[in-house]
Formats: structure tokens, sequence, C-alpha cells
């Protein structure tokens, strides 16, 4: 049975599990739940896109969505388990290339991660055109301050694991990293942390877009932005953000726990 910690704040954090296959299911059914968020966001660009979340037990292996199905369909039974050499050992629906291609290479190179979200937003990839990172304009933004990265590369659909090794390698031990001319890629040690990061950053895209289509935004200055960072940028403030979302989606849309 899961057992939610507490913080001294009162606030509820990440459950913890008796089992393995508990853990398992609640990994999957968070996997489900944040697709279905990622259509109602309009994250879904055709194939393109993908969350994985590493499984408690084989750690070299990672919970993805079936190619081709579209996120606002999948159900936490759909989702396909892929071990360390893009092999399907559960499931049966195909891997996407690149889907394997990155998350492997991220997965592999952060132990102390559990999911990475990446899709096509349109935000997020019209941001990573200017080849820059986020400025802390707003509160929220902060939750990036010096926490994120840059990818100023672009050749082509990634399906070489060697592009996933440099796409790791520019993430480094980051939240975030904005992959030039492609999008965002978010991590952290909950589904839940991930999915909000990528959330959340694409939204700080859309305002930094908007606020420089109108003007000069005025910056955050860098100890504010940094005491701000530590407030709203923690693995829990992360995991926390994502709580209500969760509920909401939920009691909408029932059938993803299956």
């Amino acid at each position: 049975m899961a057992v939610t910690t507490q913080n001294p704040l009162n606030m509820p954090g990440a459950p913890r599990f008796a089992t393995l296959e508990e853990e398992r299911r609640h990994r999957k059914q968070r996997l489900a739940g944040a697709f279905r968020l990622f259509s109602r966001f309009g994250f879904d660009e055709g194939v393109a896109g993908h969350i994985t979340a590493r499984d408690p037990e084989r750690l070299d292996h990672f919970w993805v969505n079936p190619f081709g199905m579209h996120f606002g369909q999948i159900r936490a039974s759909d989702l396909i388990l892929v071990n360390d050499r893009g092999e399907v050992v559960e499931g049966k629906y195909p891997v996407n290339g690149a889907a394997f291609a990155i998350h492997s290479q991220v997965h592999a190179a952060r132990p102390d991660i559990v999911a990475a979200a990446h899709a096509h937003s349109l935000y997020g990839k019209t941001w990573s055109s200017l080849s820059r990172l986020l400025d802390p304009i707003t509160q929220d933004a902060c939750a990036f301050y010096e926490d994120h990265s840059l990818f100023a590369d672009f050749t082509g659909v990634v399906y070489e694991t060697s592009e996933g090794e440099r796409i790791a390698e520019a993430l480094g031990n980051k939240k975030a990293v904005i992959l030039r001319n492609h999008g965002l890629l978010t991590v952290g040690h909950t589904v839940d942390e991930a999915a909000w990061w990528f959330i959340t950053m694409e939204r700080s895209c859309q305002a930094q877009l908007l606020a420089e289509a109108v003007g000069t935004p005025v910056k955050i200055d860098a100890a504010s932005a940094a005491i701000t960072q530590q407030q709203i940028g923690s693995h829990m403030a992360g995991w926390f953000q994502f709580q209500p979302l969760w509920a909401r989606i939920v009691r909408e849309q029932p059938d993803l726990l299956e």
C-alpha cells in the first residue's frame, strides 16, 4: 500500500510503495495520465512526442507510449516496456525509434531520474528556434533558473543513440534541455515531476514570446531568481504542482487507469 510522506510545510510528498508491482502500476497510471494531459494541452503533433518511466525493478528498461497511438487514448495497459537494446519486452505495439534513441541515453546518463518527457509543443519548438535559454521574467520561469540547458544542434530526426548521448550530455544534471529547432525535454524523480516541468516550461516559453513581442521584459534579479528557484524548482514542488491536474484528469477520464 502506498504511504504518502509529509514535509515541514505539511504538503504531501510522493508516495512510497510496499511492493515493486504496486510501484510499477503507479508509474504506469501516472504516465497514462500525463499523456492525457499532454493531449488536452495540445502538445501532440501527429506521432511525435514521448514520455518515459523507468521500470522500478528492471532499471535499464522503461515504459513508453506505443508508436502511433494518440496521447488522448492511451491507457496504462497500452504502455509498452522497452529494454536497453530497443526491444519491446512487454506490450503489443512498436516503439518509436526516436523515443528509444533519446530516452535510453537520458535514462542511462541520469540514474537519479524516473521519467523524461519530450513533445513538439507549439511554444516550446518556437522558442527552441531562437537557440536561447529562458530568462527569469516570471515567478514560474524561475523554476528553470540556472537549471536548464541548450542543445545547440539539429541534424534531423533523432534515430541514433549517439545523438541521444549528445542530448543527455547537454542536459547534464539539470531538469530540462531546450533542443534547438526541435522542442523541449524535461526530467524528474517522478513521472509527475517530469510532466509538470514540461507543462510549465511550455507556458514559460509562451510567456516570454508574448512579452518580447510587445516590448523588453524586465528580468528578475539574479539573487531573487535563485531564491525563487529553490522555492518552486525542487523535486517535491514539481511533484506537488502536478497533483491537481492528476486529480482532474482521473475524474474526467477514469479509463486511463485501465
